[in-house]
């Protein structure tokens, strides 16, 4: 293990606000190609990275960036150029992110879009640009974009732009920009070109090169499943409910995101807890004694928080989030299938990170196999099956004689087949004051009284929510009364809330397209207490 992972960001020199912006994004510590870039940059040195795609290169150069423009200068910096068009929308997104409390706004410009709507974000002033090169140079000829200002140029991923023909592009752009600038290269691969254009337009360029060391994936069931973000704890919940599983391991990127994934899967009636890095000694042993003792079916992690665990019983790796690098895929997913057991390691992917698969595989030298999310009737049909198998053991035991007793008053004047079809539909989606039309999934029981159904929303106090703000939003989207919406519970993180059960369902889906205090609500039924 590298000694840059002992490295906490606030070793680096930063400033309160980098910092600040650090913690909201949920980063625990530097990746080691931060850990070594960002004191070379800070001292306004050139550098030339050598690391793959996904080791956090972004914020490597993006801290710094920050740090060093001038946030009341609206002219343009710093610009970054990339090969694609996704890319330029995800570094723009981050460093975005990174700005926020500095107030360094990115824009990003791409062929595809429309080059008015970036003309006319130019012209509003923004000290960060993120363009292809193509792009890049129809603004310069426009006179839309001016390099004058310009501290700090990076070739993002410059092997591919280089792949991709931009070699006079990118020439071009330098010979626009100041001299006194300072240049940073960042790529996977070192070929002649990227060298010449190193030893050309940058000025004693500092070396940080991240070993790939030789990864090769354990013998482990791959499997990922490609899904939007906001389906991801839908599809979390179908493979637990699904899988025969003794415990899984699901991992996160962030701090928040684990909290909020663990908190999702507790009001959704899983055993689940959060463990990172703000966790206390105390409140991590905890956390593993339920684990090891069998009173959690569901342990949400950072990879930092994880360290150092060794649970024989993992029998599903989740990556809930894609790893940052092929390193962490390998260390991640080595934790199931340990003492000779079988294992299962399952990542979603969001359709903007396919490049990323492709090269953990790569690098890893291992097949990730496609998967397909089990529909609503699998999963009933599992649940029946293993209720089958306790209906089984029961009857094997016999030590029920006094329920025989029971059930033959239950059944006087009923079929029996009709008494077992209700009870299965009881004991599969709870009682719910009316069926749910053919096709259509039942509420269930949610613990709301008759006619009602309780529902949970994603957002409570900490967002500073008042059950006023609940009822308007609900309100104002449904066309329901106020006076119809019935109790309303605010917690810390999360929000119950009583509506009629027959427009649940409408409400559900609303809310599921709305934001409330500045965060996306997710919304479900809730499980009955």
């Amino acid at each position: 293990m590298e000694k840059t992972e002992e490295i906490k960001f606030t070793d680096l020199g930063l400033s309160k606000e980098a910092l600040q912006a650090v913690s909201s994004m949920g980063f625990e510590e530097p990746t080691p190609i931060q850990a070594k870039t960002i004191p070379i940059l800070l001292k306004g040195k050139d550098a030339i990275g050598q690391a793959q795609t996904g080791t956090g290169k972004t914020a490597a150069y993006g801290i710094p960036i920050v740090e060093k423009v001038d946030p009341k200068n609206f002219m343009v910096q710093a610009i970054i150029l990339t090969p694609t068009r996704e890319l330029a929308i995800q570094v723009a997104e981050e460093m975005n992110k990174i700005g926020r409390f500095r107030k360094i706004q990115a824009v990003p410009i791409y062929g595809g879009q429309s080059i008015e709507r970036q003309i006319r974000s130019l012209r509003k002033g923004v000290q960060v640009v993120v363009g292809t090169p193509g792009r890049v140079i129809d603004h310069i000829e426009r006179k839309t974009l001016r390099l004058n200002y310009i501290k700090i140029v990076v070739l993002d991923e410059a092997d591919e732009m280089l792949d991709m023909g931009f070699v006079d592009d990118i020439t071009t752009i330098l010979k626009t920009t100041p001299k006194e600038r300072q240049t940073l290269l960042f790529s996977a691969t070192m070929p002649d070109q990227i060298l010449k254009i190193a030893n050309r337009y940058m000025n004693s360029p500092e070396r940080v090169t991240i070993a790939k060391n030789m990864l090769t994936a354990p013998k482990i069931n791959q499997i990922f499943y490609e899904v939007r973000q906001s389906e991801k704890t839908d599809a979390l919940c179908r493979l637990i409910d699904v899988e025969d599983s003794d415990l899984f391991l699901v991992f996160c990127h962030t701090k928040k995101e684990v909290d909020d994934v663990a908190a999702d899967l507790k009001l959704r009636g899983y055993e689940a807890e959060a463990i990172h890095g703000d966790f206390s000694q105390s409140q991590r042993e905890s956390v593993m004694k339920k684990f090891r003792g069998g009173g959690i079916d569901v342990l949400v992690a950072t990879d930092v928080a994880a360290r150092g665990l060794d649970i024989s019983k993992i029998t599903h790796v989740i990556n809930y989030s894609i790893p940052q690098n092929p390193e962490s895929y390998v260390h991640r997913i080595g934790r199931t299938g340990r003492a000779g057991r079988e294992g299962v390691a399952i990542t979603f992917v969001t359709p903007r990170e396919d490049r990323q698969l492709r090269l953990i595989q790569s690098v890893a030298k291992t097949k990730i196999t496609r998967g397909k999310l089990p529909s609503v009737q699998e999963i009933q049909e599992v649940r029946v099956e293993r209720l089958k198998e306790r209906i089984q053991e029961f009857i094997d035991d016999k030590h029920f004689d006094n329920y025989l007793k029971m059930v033959e008053k239950l059944a006087d004047g009923l079929q029996p087949i009709d008494v077992a079809a209700a009870l299965l539909k009881f004991q599969l989606e709870g009682f719910g004051t009316a069926a749910a039309p053919a096709g259509e999934p039942s509420l269930g029981e949610t613990g709301a009284p008759p006619g009602m159904a309780r529902l949970f929303i994603t957002v409570g106090r900490e967002q500073k929510i008042r059950p006023g703000d609940i009822v308007k939003l609900i309100a104002d989207k449904t066309g329901l009364s106020g006076k119809a919406i019935g109790n309303i519970k605010i917690l810390e993180k999360f929000t119950f809330v009583e509506v009629p059960r027959d427009s649940a369902e409408k409400v559900i889906d609303v809310l599921q397209k709305s934001m409330i205090g500045g965060r996306k609500i997710s919304a479900a039924p809730a499980r009955p207490r």
